[in-house]
């Protein structure tokens, strides 16, 4: 990774990744859509992901995609474990790439989080009963039979056969995100799937090659890592998110997590996505308060004890917050999720804010064109000076700064 020195705000600054250049550090973090058919992707995310690059994101997560149908939360999560999906998705990343956004996917399995429904149902465990209305239940796999929840569904415990299945699954959906047209990869090991599940105590009782200590438990993750990183191009980054501590009475810490670090960086992952929760249990680990960049400092902590790239995430909303975040040194790209749900134009504002000398160059020049006449106007009549409306060709109304209105006589 490489950064050109620059007077523009660090947000806004290019960085290049392998053979990949960002135009800036503003990541649009994966959120799942719950609207896939079979896997392949629809016009809701053409245009759900299509809005954040138009607003001037550097990088434009599609979603968690699954590596083989097991693996998927829903029916209706993505996938990638066809080959006809990968014309669907092509569509969507020449999109984004035509706004000037380098695409990312992220890859995942789900592991025993399988067979639910979706969160709008409160990700209630499917049964039997699903099956009338076409939403067959399914096992799911995990490192040990354990629920994800009580009362949950049992997966089954994954024997070597299944471990060398899944790694080849992974593989070809690497494959297929290449031939996909994304430029960016995600290995996603965090939020309690499979590979989660596997590096976690509480989740992990095998006391074969992949369980008992952490180098046990990190062995799935690190086969995970050189699997995908053997046929990801080697002009392309490889990143892998990380939940630096687990969940409300999980027992993995960051101490955990930076030796997991430095093993992915010794395997070519190129940045880690630091997040947190997704396994819980009865350990001591209290709940993560939500308050604003209350993840950023595992990004520090990691980024200074591997001089690995790190990405910050979790409640940034304010770009100097954002910027501050940079500059300082706690990270070298920010995510953002719900707020630019909210907000798709956050980076336009955040240029604007920061002070960039022209904001208008992150969207497309059919919108420009028509902001920049707004910038204009704004110019030509500057707040309080004085204005005449026209009503006729020889009546004229005053407008009123403070009420927005011109009023005749």
């Amino acid at each position: 990774m490489t950064e050109p020195r620059s007077d523009t705000p660090l947000l806004f600054t290019p960085i290049q990744l392998r053979g990949i250049a960002a135009r800036n550090r503003i990541v649009s973090s994966p959120m799942c859509q719950y609207a896939s058919d079979d896997g392949a992707p629809e016009d809701w995310q053409l245009v759900n992901f299509g809005r954040f690059a138009m607003g001037g994101c550097g990088i434009v997560f599609t979603e968690e995609t699954a590596v083989d149908a097991r693996g998927r939360k829903t029916h209706e999560c993505a996938g990638i474990y066809h080959d006809h999906h990968v014309p669907a998705y092509r569509r969507i990343t020449d999109f984004l790439k035509s706004l000037g956004a380098v695409p990312a996917i992220q890859l995942g399995h789900c592991g025993r989080r399988a067979s639910q429904h979706g969160p709008l149902k409160d990700r209630a465990p499917l049964t039997e009963a699903d099956a009338n209305g076409k939403l067959r239940p399914w096992q799911g796999l995990s490192a040990s039979a354990l629920p994800p929840t009580p009362g949950g569904n049992i997966p089954k415990a994954m024997d070597l056969d299944d471990i060398r299945e899944c790694l080849e699954a992974w593989r070809r959906a690497a494959q297929r995100a290449v031939d996909a047209g994304y430029e960016l990869c995600e290995i996603h090991g965090a939020h309690g799937y499979l590979i989660h599940q596997f590096l976690s105590p509480l989740s992990n009782l095998r006391t074969d090659g992949y369980g008992g200590n952490l180098q046990g438990r990190m062995r799935f993750a690190l086969e995970v890592a050189e699997t995908v990183r053997a046929v990801w191009p080697a002009d392309r980054p490889l990143w892998f998110r990380v939940s630096a501590v687990e969940g409300p009475g999980g027992v993995w810490g960051i101490e955990e997590t930076l030796a997991l670090s430095k093993e992915l960086k010794a395997r070519g992952i190129d940045a880690i996505d630091c997040s947190s929760g997704g396994v819980g249990g009865d350990g001591k680990l209290p709940p993560v308060p939500r308050v604003p960049g209350f993840q950023a400092g595992y990004s520090s902590e990691i980024r200074s004890a591997t001089g690995l790239p790190t990405v910050a995430v979790g409640m940034i909303r304010e770009p100097q917050h954002a910027e501050d975040l940079l500059q300082q040194g706690h990270a070298d790209f920010i995510a953002l999720a719900r707020g630019l749900m909210d907000n798709p134009n956050w980076p336009l504002h955040a240029a604007r804010e920061l002070g960039v000398s022209d904001p208008l160059a992150l969207v497309h020049p059919r919108e420009a064109q028509r902001l920049r006449q707004l910038e204009h106007h704004a110019r030509d009549y500057p707040p309080g000076s004085a204005i005449d409306i026209p009503y006729g060709t020889e009546e004229r109304g005053v407008y009123s700064w403070e009420e927005g209105i011109a009023r005749r006589g």
